[in-house]
C-alpha cells in the first residue's frame, strides 16, 4: 500500500506521527477539508500530468484551477492529466491518495504559487483517507520539488 510507503517515508524524517489517518475518505478536496478539519483552499492537491513521456506533479492549492495557458507558458507543452492507471503506474499512488512523498523516480515535483497563501498546507500520503500537516518550506524540501511554478488560476482569477 503506497500509505505505507509514505509512511516509511516520513519515519525515516522522525515525521511519521504527524501523519493524519481518518475514518471517513479524504480521496477529493471537500472531502480532505472536512476530513482534516481544515478549509478546502488549504488541501495541497498533487495534480499529474504527462509532460513528453513522463510523469510530472503539480501541486496546488485546493481552490486553483489549472490555467491552459498558464501551463503552456510554464512547460511549452498541453496540459494533458494522467488516467488513472498512469497515475498509479508512473507515480506509484492512486488517485485519491496521490502526493508528492515516495513517488517514482524521474517524477519532477512542482509546488504552484497559489499555495503561497497558506503558512501551513495538507497534502495527502498515498491513501484516501491520509494527510500531513506542513509548513511551505516542509513541503518544498520533502517533496524535492524542481520549481515553485504559476500554472494555477485562483477562483477570483479570469483567463
Amino acid at each position: 500500500m503506497a500509505i505505507e510507503t509514505v509512511r516509511a517515508f516520513f519515519a525515516q524524517r522522525g515525521m511519521a506521527d504527524r501523519i493524519l489517518e481518518s475514518e471517513q475518505s479524504s480521496a477529493t478536496v471537500a472531502l480532505a477539508a472536512q476530513a482534516f478539519g481544515t478549509e478546502e483552499r488549504r488541501i495541497a492537491k498533487s495534480l499529474s500530468f504527462l509532460l513528453g513521456e513522463k510523469a510530472i506533479l503539480v501541486v496546488a492549492a485546493g481552490d486553483a484551477k489549472v490555467s491552459n495557458q498558464k501551463f503552456r507558458a510554464q512547460f511549452n507543452a498541453k496540459a494533458k492529466m494522467l488516467s488513472p492507471q498512469q497515475v498509479h503506474d508512473m507515480v506509484g499512488h492512486d488517485v485519491g491518495g496521490v502526493c508528492p512523498f515516495a513517488i517514482h523516480d524521474g517524477v519532477d515535483v512542482y509546488l504552484d504559487t497559489s499555495l503561497r497563501r497558506f503558512t501551513t498546507v495538507f497534502p495527502a500520503c498515498g491513501s484516501s483517507n491520509s494527510a500531513i500537516e506542513l509548513t511551505l518550506k516542509e513541503l518544498e524540501v520533502l517533496s524535492g520539488c524542481k520549481a515553485w511554478i504559476d500554472v494555477c488560476k485562483l477562483p477570483e482569477d479570469t483567463e
